[in-house]
């Protein structure tokens, strides 16, 4: 394979959702593109598959229509806990299901109308020297740019090869995801707890059902099986038990990931821009990953525009003004994020809490509204 080394004004590493939008959204405006994603498309990836509507107008500006990619609008909440006592709430900003394997269709399909480049590889090294980026994939293509963005997702080997904090410590969480056809409302996500983690539950396109659940894994290695373990603890929440036991999957096996982190990250690293699960990852349990991943494209997207049209005068500027604008969209949403994974967390703590949010059920669309953001506002 041949050194010669090819120049983009951005290297995307990563393309999933954070890493697509924000290709699109610089290719819009003239920036020549790369995107590196390991794996090819469409493909089924672990993901709770609800998206918050204040995403819906940067999707439109980004040519994507999710209602007709078959997306289902979602405007009631229902949380469980393990003794299977529930609470329901209206969505404050109200939502929509679809799956990755379709949005992630979608948007690859736009870029390369948009004319960005996507590469089947991944990249093992990133050089920063004299302010341009040296990028290196597997197969031995070699790359520069002026801006690098990373969207890799939850954890790489490129984490450990950029020496990033978070990558040092073994997390315990494992994530199952599957489709299935079984009888759910169309306007409904749920939240079920069972012992050692939760499920989320919404329909998607195609009249499916998404089924999502993440568990702490010194519990689920006691059992022999995912189905044993389904039986054993996730059943012991009824309503879980009646969606997993009348339903039919889709997939011919469930999808897994292991070592899912939500440790601290840096929002910029190696003066790469994280986006997406990259740079932070909040817990399913307040259901907005996906909303997150396309915000911090948005975020960072404006910014690197602003420094290739030289309203932001340099790099320096450029990392200090996407970490504040990141930490000011997401920084509370985190916070309150693993504060109600560590209530939901205990079992008993989360009992009480629901009884607190019974008898003041305007509670819950304020905890829901701290982890979601506001109706992103376009160009």
């Amino acid at each position: 394979m041949s050194n010669e080394i090819s120049k983009y004004d951005v290297v995307i590493i990563g393309g999933g959702l954070a890493g697509l939008s924000c290709a699109i959204h610089l290719s819009k405006h003239n920036l020549n593109v790369l995107v590196v994603e390991k794996n090819q498309y469409p493909r089924h990836k672990v993901c709770g598959e609800y998206i918050s509507n204040e995403v819906l107008p940067y999707l439109t500006f980004l040519d994507i229509d999710v209602f007709k990619l078959g997306a289902k609008k979602i405007n009631k909440f229902l949380l469980s806990t393990t003794k299977s006592k529930f609470i329901s709430a209206t969505l404050p900003l109200g939502g929509f299901g679809i799956s990755r394997f379709c949005l992630d269709q979608a948007l690859a399909k736009k870029a390369v109308e948009q004319k960005v480049v996507l590469l089947q590889d991944s990249v093992v090294d990133v050089d920063f020297f004299k302010d341009t980026f040296k990028v290196k994939t597997k197969r031995n293509h070699y790359f520069e740019s002026k801006i690098v963005i990373g969207a890799y997702g939850k954890r790489s080997n490129l984490d450990v090869k950029l020496n990033r904090q978070f990558i040092k410590s073994k997390s315990p969480y494992l994530a199952v995801k599957k489709h299935v056809q079984v009888d759910f409302p169309e306007d409904l996500v749920a939240l079920h707890n069972f012992e050692g983690g939760y499920c989320g539950v919404s329909k998607i396109e195609s009249n499916h059902t998404n089924l999502c659940y993440i568990t702490n894994y010194n519990v689920f290695k006691k059992y022999k099986s995912i189905d044993e373990f389904q039986q054993k603890v996730i059943f012991k929440n009824q309503f879980l038990k009646t969606i997993f036991q009348e339903s039919v999957s889709v997939f011919d096996q469930p999808l897994t990931i292991s070592q899912i982190s939500f440790d601290k990250k840096d929002p910029v690293d190696n003066h790469i821009l994280m986006c997406g699960d990259t740079a932070a990852l909040i817990h399913p349990l307040c259901g907005n990953g996906m909303s997150m991943a396309i915000r911090s494209a948005q975020i960072a997207s404006r910014l690197i525009v602003k420094y290739f049209n030289s309203e932001i005068s340099n790099r320096e500027a450029l990392e200090k003004q996407y970490f504040r604008e990141w930490n000011k969209a997401f920084k509370s949403r985190l916070k309150m994020g693993h504060l109600v994974a560590k209530v939901f967390d205990k079992p008993k703590f989360s009992e009480i809490l629901m009884q607190g949010l019974k008898r003041f059920p305007n509670l819950l669309p304020h905890i829901i509204k701290r982890t979601h953001g506001k109706i992103m506002q376009t160009e």
